[in-house]
């Protein structure tokens, strides 16, 4: 029997974000200007965005036996996300050090570490967990051929499959087929479709190239530019909220774990791409990924939900 779950299976990362004017050049130590640490992973990310929506909200991955994973699990658990499926190995906990630009961009380092121990065993065990679950989400921070396999597990459980492609890497035609929403940024979208998309028209153009590979709903989010949606049929162009971005470090995260939530809800894939883009609108306007992220509360005191 299907309960109003969203499993996430996916990366938790330890993250230093350091505010700064540029970049370092080749050899040059650069002060920052400030430092701030939070939990972050793409994985971990998306489902606190979901859990402070309000969803019943479980997390599948891995953190080392380290002060890191401490504070990530202590830190999910404070979010409302159940942590029962994260498991505890040897290997460091992953890290991700960001650096966050005055004009909002950012560039970011991770390490692998424990994100790469999940396995497939791990995927098994959660398999009492995929029966119940309505949605399932991944992305591209664990091995692909763990994903691949979490991927059959779910649509083999009647699951709704979100796959954020994020980071972009070679996945199997089978895979893919069975994914229901896909999801991706303009670079990752070039990287699948084999063509530069890198605004509102190429998405447009190259869109339907990338769509005959998936099993359902494509998603393309284009930053300042909003997100096209495409389902074979109708096209759909959502602006994005009007914000001041700080650091947009979680901004995609905000806005699947956003989605998947009014899914969850029952709402229309259209309402859905719209509430997600406000959400993401406000984790833009502050520092760190999970911290930023909006509350229910939040969102119906500034849009009058």
């Amino acid at each position: 029997m299907k309960e109003k779950i969203i499993t996430v299976i996916g990366s938790l990362n330890f993250d230093m974000i350091f505010k700064q004017k540029r970049l370092a050049a080749k050899g040059e130590t650069y002060a920052a200007d400030s430092l701030t640490t939070a939990g972050g992973g793409k994985g971990a990310n998306q489902a606190v965005q979901c859990a402070k929506l309000g969803a019943s909200t479980y997390l599948v991955g891995a953190v080392g036996r380290d002060g890191f994973g401490d504070f990530l699990l202590y830190s999910l658990g404070q979010y409302g996300v159940n942590t029962d499926f994260v498991n505890r190995v040897e290997e460091t906990t992953g890290v991700g050090v960001v650096q966050a630009l005055e004009d909002g961009t950012v560039a970011a380092t991770i390490s692998k570490g424990a994100n790469y121990t999940l396995t497939r065993q791990h995927i098994e065990d959660a398999e009492p967990l995929l029966k119940k679950s309505s949605i399932v989400i991944f992305q591209l921070e664990t091995p692909a051929d763990v994903v691949e396999y979490g991927i059959h597990k779910a649509c083999e459980h009647g699951c709704y499959v979100i796959l954020n492609a994020a980071p972009a890497a070679e996945l199997s035609s089978e895979a893919l087929s069975k994914v229901n929403c896909l999801v991706v940024n303009e670079p990752e979208a070039s990287f699948y479709c084999g063509a530069v998309i890198d605004d509102l028209d190429s998405a447009m153009l190259h869109c339907g190239d990338l769509f005959r590979k998936i099993g359902g709903l494509l998603i393309i989010t284009l930053g300042k530019g909003g997100s096209l949606l495409y389902d074979g049929i109708n096209m759909l162009h959502v602006k994005a909220a009007d914000a001041e971005a700080i650091e947009t470090t979680g901004a995609g995260d905000s806005y699947i774990g956003a989605f998947a939530y009014k899914l969850l809800e029952g709402e229309e894939i259209a309402e859905a791409a719209v509430f997600a883009s406000k959400v993401a609108g406000i984790t833009v306007t502050r520092i760190g990924a999970q911290p930023a992220m909006p509350t229910m509360a939040e969102l119906e005191t500034k849009y009058s939900l």
